[in-house]
């Protein structure tokens, strides 16, 4: 089997029984389609296998040295990259987890982004089409449900891709996306858990 090959058996096995949030949809549909969009930003196949396997690491439990072990240092590495950061910070705030998520993207390499944006340009079709079908009400399935913060976020990542990738098709689809889903909405960017913790103590 080729790299790409055993990377979408694996993510299938990691993922399943999973589901999108608010849906039945299986969650493997996500990574297949986010490996579909870097796809068409390269042909590296160890940046298409990592953009399969980008949520296997942070959604399930799968360790840095079973990917390296199984996919090698490189693709290892891109998912982890793309990861949540383990220990104290990935049990902090959702809008500490984002910054943390901000300034981990804006020290990454050209692949790095490559993921990013394969990942957030999936995640923004989902959420304009539901956002069609529901409203708002959509942000209420996230941990965060505040939209002005989504806002910042989807906004700060495509401010960081946009000077290698501005110029690709899937990145002008995703600040499109972020447009028409976020026109009119102020960016709010969380508070670090400190502060939030000090407002709560406050109240």
């Amino acid at each position: 089997m080729t790299l790409v090959t055993q990377a979408a058996v694996f993510a299938a096995h990691a993922h399943d029984g999973a589901t999108r949030k608010g849906s039945q949809i299986p969650y493997i549909v996500h990574p297949m389609e986010a490996a579909a969009i870097a796809a068409t930003l390269t042909d590296d196949p160890h940046v298409v296998a990592a953009a399969m396997l980008h949520d296997v690491m942070e959604d399930c439990g799968v360790s840095f040295e079973e990917l390296r072990a199984r996919f090698g240092e490189r693709v290892a590495t891109l998912v982890r990259d793309e990861s949540q950061s383990e220990g104290p910070e990935s049990r902090a705030s959702w809008g500490r987890r984002k910054r943390e998520a901000v300034r981990r993207l804006a020290r990454g390499s050209r692949d790095a982004k490559i993921i990013c944006l394969s990942d957030k340009l999936s995640n923004m079709r989902a959420i304009f089409r539901d956002v069609g079908r529901e409203g708002d009400a959509v942000f209420l399935r996230f941990n965060q449900h505040d939209k002005r913060q989504h806002a910042w976020y989807y906004r700060s990542c495509a401010a960081l891709m946009e000077g290698e990738l501005g110029r690709t098709l899937a990145w002008q689809e995703l600040s499109g996306l972020i447009a028409q889903v976020f026109g009119g909405v102020e960016s709010l960017m969380p508070e670090d858990a400190e502060e939030e913790e000090v407002r709560a103590h406050a109240i």
